[in-house]
């Protein structure tokens, strides 16, 4: 029995597992409040990511786009780029920051991004002095990495321009990484519980924007400017995904001396356990009765089902790297056993990561870990028979592999654009493993209807 960790053994790509790190960054900025990113790059490059985004929350968010055309490809774009900041800033008063984020053509032609800044600087001064707005490049080339570093680069590079050490504010800088508003919700919960005054970098729980009279509703995020300048003078930070906010907390420890803790995800009642009990010692807090209440309840619903539906089923999963690898823990805690594990790329930490190795300790059956994945590696194995599966785990862009074999499959990450309202409901914390417990049985539920395979059994647990 062993884990073995490999990366594709293919050149190409079938069926990627991520998008593009323009991508990750344009999430990134969405959840800021009077922030507007400017996508420096080919329309598409704007259009199809907020696309996604529509698919995935049913919402539309503010994004601009330079949009290019064959000409900037001989003469340069920089023009275009100057002249997109003035549009914003001349079309919304309120605006505080206009992230300029690069794509993969205006970085292959090299458009000097630094010196668009202290031009559109010298612009609003001039013709906006009385307003403050930042504008600063973020630089992420679409052939490089994914949408998990382009997500990464992008709020390391919000708190290296606007953090400001000043008075100690007494808290907690929370980087969130690539997580639901559901997720959001019951993270501020759980800090709310403990009494924990928190920084959310970013608070993403606005995006389920309602309809209302005045037709004011729109979906934005929560976290403001002030809350990035503000993060230097926190008394900690904790980043709950290592790949996705890391590096920003390990810059405002390194800067600005603000301890930070990377890389507690916390998925599962272990997981979650690890994260309460660090987040009490940082803040100096005690845990709340009313968290060991909901720690209970999440094990009784687990008790539940685990020993007769969801021991021994055998899973797939696929995804950011923190959720995958926050999951397969999840599911070995739950006596399950994630045989494959799909990381949609590879940012050579991957085989070092101390939880991955861990998993060498915990697993009683053989695993494979396969770094720069794509989804035909899944599929592969199935059709070779080479793997048998009870559920696979991910996003929606595996809906075809789940059909066409057969498999039920829960939906977990970004996107989920062929089920209704799941980024409303968490995975982290006790709530999220009793929900994900739940929908993992409904899942397998089905199927055996579905199949006709042992159904009797849900008359009688």
């Amino acid at each position: 029995m062993s884990v073995e960790i490999i990366a594709k053994k293919r050149n190409g790509i079938i069926n990627p597992i991520f998008n593009c790190q323009p991508c990750g960054a344009q999430f990134a900025v969405i959840g800021i409040k009077d922030c507007i990113g400017l996508v420096h790059g080919g329309q598409g490059c704007c259009t199809f990511v907020r696309l996604m985004f529509a698919q995935h929350f049913k919402e539309n968010f503010d994004l601009a786009s330079s949009s290019l055309h064959e000409d900037a490809a001989v003469f340069g774009a920089m023009d275009k780029a100057i002249e997109g900041c003035k549009v914003l800033a001349v079309r919304y008063p309120n605006l505080k920051v206009i992230p300029m984020i690069t794509t993969c053509s205006t970085e292959t032609i090299g458009d000097d991004m630094e010196s668009v800044q202290v031009r559109v600087e010298e612009y609003l001064k001039k013709e906006f002095p009385d307003r403050d707005i930042k504008v600063f490049p973020i630089h992420t080339p679409s052939y490089a990495g994914s949408q998990v570093q382009g997500y990464d680069i992008a709020v390391l590079t919000l708190v290296k321009q606007l953090a400001v050490q000043g008075t100690p504010n007494g808290k907690l800088n929370v980087f969130t990484g690539w997580i639901n508003p559901g997720d959001v919700n019951e993270l501020k919960y759980i800090l709310s519980e403990m009494g924990i005054d928190t920084n959310i970098l970013l608070d993403t729980s606005n995006f389920d924007a309602p309809m209302l009279p005045d037709k004011s509703g729109f979906a934005c995020g929560n976290t403001t400017v002030e809350d990035f300048v503000d993060s230097a003078n926190g008394i900690g930070s904790i980043a709950l995904y290592k790949y996705e906010g890391g590096s920003a907390a390990e810059y405002l420890d390194t800067k600005f001396k603000v301890p930070a803790v990377v890389g507690i995800t916390p998925i599962g009642i272990a997981n979650t356990d690890r994260f309460v009990q660090q987040i009490a010692k940082m803040a100096g807090k005690e845990i709340p009765d009313s968290l060991v209440i909901e720690r209970g309840r999440a094990l009784d619903a687990i008790v539940d089902l685990g020993h007769m539906f969801l021991a021994d089923k055998k899973v797939a999963i696929y995804g950011d790297p923190d959720l995958v690898i926050g999951l397969a823990e999840f599911c070995i805690e739950l006596g399950m056993k994630p045989i494959l594990v799909l990381f949609g790329d590879d940012l050579g930490g991957y085989k070092k990561d101390e939880r991955v190795l861990a998993l060498q300790e915990k697993v009683n059956f053989d695993m494979e870990v396969v770094c720069n994945a794509d989804l035909w590696e899944l599929e592969s194995r199935l059709k070779e028979k080479k793997i048998e599966l009870d559920l696979i785990l991910g996003h929606s862009k595996g809906r075809y592999v789940s059909i066409d074999y057969q498999i039920p499959m829960v939906r977990v990450g970004f996107p989920t654009f062929d089920r209704a309202g799941l980024w409303k409901y968490p995975v982290i914390g006790y709530k999220g493993a009793e929900w994900l417990a739940e929908q993992m049985a409904n899942a397998l539920f089905a199927d055996m209807e579905f199949k006709k395979d042992k159904e009797w059994k849900l008359n009688v647990w």
